[in-house]
């Protein structure tokens, strides 16, 4: 038996050896920008594929140096919410020229541990302010409310809204904010200063059946999938709403990269008995004296508009794959964009705003060309291209 297991260990001794062996010390990676205009924190995406020659299966331990040996923070991320919570993908960040490709090298190291300082974006399920959820990065802040507050004695709200709140600093802000329970006052940093109610507020969505819009009511459970430092990426579970007399679920995953202005929504519903198609509505809460542009080509429209107490101007957005995009209409209270649901029942859009204070949109011009240029990244996204060294 002793030799047995002499043997056995000697075996996988030299299993471990040639596996190592047969590794690649690190990976060239290519990117290239194709359009003919500079963009700013774009993020680079590298499945567990692509990083496979590396021999390599802990992605938390993967490093990424740009072309002159700099060190590139990088994030591990679980996409798919797996049993063991396993990252799939590797996500770093980097600014384009135009038309410019870009080199960098991957190799593996020791564990990442990130300091404080270093994260962009983050969130969390806020169980002391009656379940919100609150997201930002260093550019914006959100929140979306769940099902205590429906409840709640002091403000009751059933909504399934997008909050916005106005942050003007690129340090994370949520966890102080809810600390001190005053972020209806700007100390320096920003508030919120922006009413959703019941309204779609900056990107909330519903469903659109006989020419009226069916809305969720507040989320029922959360998990978060990644936070931080680059991606905050989460799913908020709504129980089944009457869509024109059928009950319909949701699961919306929300993501937000570090120098975005805009969030990710994907919502995959799940209609419980015969449905058909599904067209969903995705809105924009009306104000009052907006100045409202819509560019079907590209799938966006844009809103600029005075804030509430006086606190500036702001703009709104939305993104939709122009492919899917219906039409553009309206109820009392929301703008909206009609997109029909995929075969699967999913839908996938973009939005989110800007705040004049906050130093990146000064006015509207500089908005709608922001949101146009975001739009144009999502038709012709970066080319990626990785391979052994």
């Amino acid at each position: 038996m002793r030799h047995l297991n002499i043997l056995l260990a000697s075996l996988a001794l030299a299993a471990n050896i040639n596996s190592a062996a047969g590794a690649a010390k690190s990976l060239a990676v290519k990117a290239t920008n194709p359009l003919p205009e500079a963009r700013s924190s774009q993020t680079i995406e590298l499945s567990a594929n692509d990083l496979a020659p590396l021999g390599q299966k802990d992605l938390a331990k993967i490093h990424v140096r740009d072309d002159a040996g700099k060190e590139v923070l990088c994030q591990a991320v679980d996409t798919d919410f797996d049993a063991y919570h396993r990252p799939d993908v590797v996500i770093f960040q980097t600014d384009f020229a135009p038309g410019q490709t870009r080199a960098f090298t991957v190799l593996s190291g020791a564990r990442q541990v990130y300091a404080k300082a270093q994260f962009k974006a983050h969130g969390r399920f806020v169980r002391e302010r009656f379940d919100d959820f609150a997201w930002e990065n260093d550019r914006v802040a959100h929140r979306m409310y769940g099902k205590a507050v429906e409840t709640w004695a002091g403000e009751s709200l059933t909504s399934s809204t997008v909050d916005i709140w106005s942050k003007r600093v690129p340090g994370m802000v949520i966890d102080e904010w809810y600390m001190v329970d005053n972020y209806h006052v700007d100390a320096g940093e920003g508030a919120d200063f922006y009413t959703a109610g019941t309204t779609r507020g900056c990107g909330g969505n519903g469903l659109w059946a006989a020419d009226k819009l069916w809305v969720s009511k507040n989320f029922v459970n959360s998990r978060v999938l990644a936070n931080g430092p680059i991606r905050i990426l989460f799913e908020l579970v709504y129980e089944a709403f009457d869509v024109n007399g059928s009950p319909v679920a949701e699961t919306k995953r929300i993501a937000l990269d570090a120098g975005q202005n805009l969030s990710h929504f994907l919502s995959t519903y799940q209609p419980q008995g015969a449905a058909s198609p599904l067209t969903c509505a995705i809105g924009l809460k009306k104000v009052v004296g907006e100045h409202k542009q819509f560019d079907a080509g590209l799938g966006w429209m844009a809103i600029w508009e005075n804030m509430e107490k006086k606190q500036g101007m702001q703009g709104l957005a939305l993104i939709v794959n122009p492919k899917d995009l219906l039409k553009e209409t309206g109820d009392a209270t929301n703008n909206l964009l009609l997109v029909k649901a995929s075969p699967a029942n999913t839908v996938s859009y973009w939005a989110g705003f800007a705040w004049d204070k906050a130093g990146l949109c000064a006015d509207e011009e500089a908005w709608k060309a922001y949101v146009a240029q975001f739009a144009r990244g999502l038709q012709s996204p970066i080319a990626v291209t990785v391979s052994g060294e």
